[in-house]
């Protein structure tokens, strides 16, 4: 949608104060222009101070408040308006209407900040009891900011149509546009089938005559239906649009609203860990929301990702703080817990998932809305299966995943679907194994649904029931093929991979790091801490008997200008040929390890390590899966449970 762009006014030097005023009121209320309007408002509060006049002065203070709760974000401009306002309210009578709506935004501005909403509601019954309709609207408006959890979606829903019809008793029309806005998001908030009936209105009357502040968000959520219909170049050029009309707006929100909506782009991508700087720098910034903790909770999720385990524990402890219930329950809530649950999934914590699954189960029926409808990031649902896949529920997580396919195609939003569909097939394959029919499916579909889309589907991080085999090595000449939850990766051999592969076909087997250096652990051996060499005389004679069988045959094949049967038996022949040069030291004898554990500790670590990054070059999931569970020192292990 077009925005219409008029000549913007800004006050002159030295204008009659109430001219200031009018023009300050019309670029709030006709206009939604935030950024001109706050220009007008301080240039009448410091005349109307020089004029000695009191009302005028609290109309200025009041206008400054904007028609957003928390306007002014850093603590100077905030303290400053605050200032103005008592102010102006100890110099008016304080039984006025206008002493009334001074109370009303100072009490709202206040319960938003402490994350609650019973002052501005005993207000906006005070309001009613005035008469005065545009205190009335103005508490009606100011409570909804406050009343944004999920748990306020039908006081919301009442307010919303109050105001819309209060709107006819005011006649401001800006308090037409916000009524009809904030219905349309408490529609989307509540995955009502017909919210975008109410944003067709909305999008009617802008058409009309431009206002800015309500525009900006109908821009918004215009992003978010391009993301969930997976047009993901679409919605990116779109934010990019948004963000723009936001600073023309004078919307504070705008920097923090944009990461929110590149971050929803770049997650169902695959690329979440790209915004690892932008989230850095955006948790500081001081255009945050004082109560908004969802650039933080991305940021975790985004270091999990990008293997900066450390730091993302560190940035989930803070978030957790004393207890996980204590954060706010804003607009960004459900978003904020959903980064928290895929982050607790990646470092498997299974106490925060346990938390969450618990805040998040009256909420199933919900979707995940980032503020006033800026990102979605699909069915609480999913969040709740993600919760219970990191708990080892297998059950309890196929139920959730699935309920979150169904709910994600019902809101029309297709990467989600594929998303959940992915960790469906996951979790069936945790649960019934790898070659579980209904697991396939479920994998193939959303696999070809992400090839559609353009995203990246992750790898699967939980753990497998016990009794099913949770991970297979299978040598292939110079290859070794790893199968892990469903998911198959092809590894290059390395002394490494074969030390792995003993460790996985002995899980939970305690196995002395000599005793794999030395490549003779059998299950008698244990008690056994002598010095062998790495490959015994027999399979040394084995060896140099193949190297001699395959040289015959190379020469038989080029002969017959079979090249490529030639070649492939020349890459068996140079492994035979690697193995025995790193098994025999000078004049071919077998090198050992001299008893010396330490040193064997050392190489079977290295080894192992290099093996494991080999598999995460492949696929990472499955490289950090393995990396939790295997223990490398004296002895070595392999603790899939």
């Amino acid at each position: 949608m077009g925005v219409v762009q008029e000549r913007r006014v800004f006050p002159p030097s030295c204008p009659d104060h109430k001219l200031t005023l009018v023009m300050g009121e019309r670029a709030l209320y006709v206009n939604g222009d935030l950024q001109t309007a706050r220009r007008w408002f301080d240039a009448a509060y410091r005349q109307a101070a020089l004029r000695g006049d009191p009302p005028a002065l609290a109309r200025a203070a009041l206008g400054l408040g904007g028609v957003w709760v928390h306007e002014h974000r850093t603590c100077a401009e905030a303290e400053m308006v605050r200032s103005r306002q008592r102010r102006a309210l100890s110099m008016i009578d304080p039984w006025s209407p206008l002493s009334l709506r001074l109370h009303i935004r100072m009490r709202g501005e206040q319960d938003y900040r402490a994350g609650r909403h019973d002052t501005i509601m005993r207000f906006l019954v005070q309001a009613r009891v005035s008469g005065d309709a545009t205190a009335v609207a103005e508490a009606l408006n100011l409570a909804h900011h406050c009343l944004l959890g999920p748990e306020h979606a039908a006081i919301r829903m009442e307010l919303s149509g109050e105001l819309i019809g209060q709107a006819a008793v005011t006649d401001r029309r800006a308090d037409l546009l916000m009524g009809l806005m904030w219905r349309t998001v408490n529609l989307l908030m509540a995955a009502d089938p017909h919210a975008e009936r109410c944003l067709e209105e909305l999008r009617g009357l802008l058409a009309q005559q431009p206002y800015l502040a309500v525009g900006y968000v109908v821009n918004a959520i215009e992003v978010m239906l391009s993301i969930r219909a997976g047009r993901f170049e679409a919605a990116e050029k779109l934010a990019g649009e948004c963000f723009e009309r936001g600073v023309a707006a004078g919307d504070v929100d705008a920097t923090g609203w944009y990461g929110g909506q590149l971050g929803a782009i770049r997650w169902y991508q695959g690329r979440a860990g790209e915004l690892l700087p932008h989230l850095s720098d955006l948790v500081s910034s001081p255009t945050l929301s004082a109560i908004d903790n969802f650039p933080l909770a991305g940021l975790a999720l985004v270091a999990a990702i990008t293997g900066e385990r450390r730091t993302a524990a560190g940035h989930l402890a803070r978030l957790r703080g004393r207890d996980l219930a204590d954060l706010p329950r804003s607009s960004t809530w459900l978003a904020t817990m959903y980064c928290v649950v895929e982050t607790a999934h990646l470092l498997q914590d299974a106490e925060t998932a346990a938390r969450a699954y618990t805040l998040l189960s009256p909420y199933a029926g919900l979707p995940v809305l980032a503020s006033l409808g800026v990102a979605c990031f699909g069915s609480v649902r999913h969040s709740l299966g993600m919760a219970a896949l990191t708990l080892g529920d297998l059950d309890l997580a196929v139920e959730h995943l699935r309920a979150a396919v169904h709910a994600n195609l019902a809101l029309g939003h297709w990467p989600a679907a594929a998303l959940s569909r992915c960790r469906l097939g996951q979790a069936l394959a945790l649960r019934d194994g790898p070659h579980d029919a209904a697991a396939r499916r479920e994998q193939a579909t959303a696999a070809a649904e992400a090839r559609e889309l353009g995203m990246t589907l992750p790898g699967v991080v939980g753990r497998a029931a016990k009794g099913h085999e949770t991970c297979r090595f299978r040598r292939h000449g110079r290859h070794w093929q790893v199968e892990l939850g469903g998911r198959l990766a092809l590894v290059e051999h390395s002394v490494g991979m074969a030390h792995l592969a003993v460790l996985i076909a002995n899980p939970g087997r305690e196995i002395l790091a000599a005793d794999l250096a030395a490549g003779t652990w059998t299950r008698a051996s244990e008690a056994v801490a002598a010095a062998q060499p790495m490959l015994d005389d027999q399979a040394m004679d084995t060896y140099r008997q193949r190297l001699a069988q395959l040289q015959a045959e190379i020469d038989e094949f080029e002969s017959m200008y079979d090249l490529e049967r030639a070649a492939a038996l020349r890459l068996e022949r140079e492994w035979l040929v690697s193995e025995l040069t790193a098994a025999t030291g000078i004049g071919g004898r077998a090198r050992s390890f001299t008893g010396s554990e330490e040193r064997a500790r050392i190489a079977v670590g290295k080894a192992i390590r290099r093996a494991l990054s080999r598999i995460s070059a492949v696929d990472p999931a499955m490289g950090e899966e393995l990396r939790a569970a295997v223990q490398t020192g004296l002895r070595c292990c392999y603790r899939p449970y």
